[in-house]
């Protein structure tokens, strides 16, 4: 079984940013042992005191919002251990995958931000599923989600694109509706929220530093980026994900 870790970065109701990022890491089961580890390792690395307490979360690392971070002064530092978690995922096995979708808010003014990225992301981990299938590697994923006030929602909407089916097609490899865990709990989940502020960070300030870190492992089939999309109305666009589909049309 393959688990698909998400999270959100920027806000749905914030109107003076333009995106919303969901985001995170697609792990098989036997994997997320050793990614919990070594981010377990990092934490002892950076709080010997108190490890089991140190919480990645990218956003507060970068304004050092809390300890220990706000103790960790020089912001080359803070960047930096932002870079070691997404890191761990660039380590990792293979067959780990990235995903995310950023929606330009403003393209999209009738329809709900998360509801679109998350409908996106279920039909891109299915397709995943499908490939290995169709290698001889048959999988079921199941996704989780960082606690938050979209779970009865988000959990409403898979029924419905499990019945239904996405705008794309039928979900057919998919156990569950989502489980919704408290992020603290989770060092997998801490990495999706890394992934998702990597992301974030691109389309919102133009701040590829941490996508470039992880780019490479995000879902792709040849030349096809498919774990990356860029939801918008904007005119033409040179990111990777836009990039790949003007080059290798999905």
């Amino acid at each position: 079984m393959y688990i698909l870790y998400l999270d959100e970065s920027g806000s749905v109701g914030n109107i003076n940013e333009q995106y919303f990022v969901l985001g995170g890491v697609a792990v098989f089961e036997r994997q997320i042992h050793w990614i919990s580890e070594e981010l377990n390792k990092l934490a002892a690395a950076i709080w010997p005191d108190n490890p089991e307490a140190l919480e990645f979360h990218a956003s507060t690392i970068y304004a050092a919002r809390k300890p220990p971070w706000r103790d960790m002064k020089d912001r080359a530092a803070r960047q930096a251990a932002i870079k070691n978690v997404l890191k761990v995922v660039v380590d990792s096995h293979e067959s780990t995958r990235v995903f995310a979708c950023a929606i330009h808010k403003p393209s999209y003014p009738y329809e709900d931000p998360v509801e679109l990225a998350f409908e996106d992301l279920c039909k891109r981990f299915d397709l995943y599923l499908q490939r290995m299938y169709s290698q001889g590697n048959p999988q079921r994923g199941l996704i989780v989600f960082d606690k938050s006030s979209y779970e009865s929602g988000l959990q409403r909407l898979t029924r419905n694109l499990r019945i239904s089916g996405t705008r794309w097609g039928k979900l057919r490899n998919l156990v569950e509706v989502p489980l919704f865990v408290d992020s603290k709990a989770s060092r997998l989940l801490q990495l999706a929220d890394h992934i998702a502020y990597s992301v974030f960070r691109r389309y919102e300030s133009g701040d590829t530093s941490y996508l470039d870190v992880i780019i490479n492992r995000f879902d792709k089939e040849g030349d096809k980026l498919h774990g990356l999309v860029h939801k918008h109305h904007t005119g033409p666009c040179m990111c990777p994900a836009c990039l790949t589909r003007k080059l290798s049309p999905e």
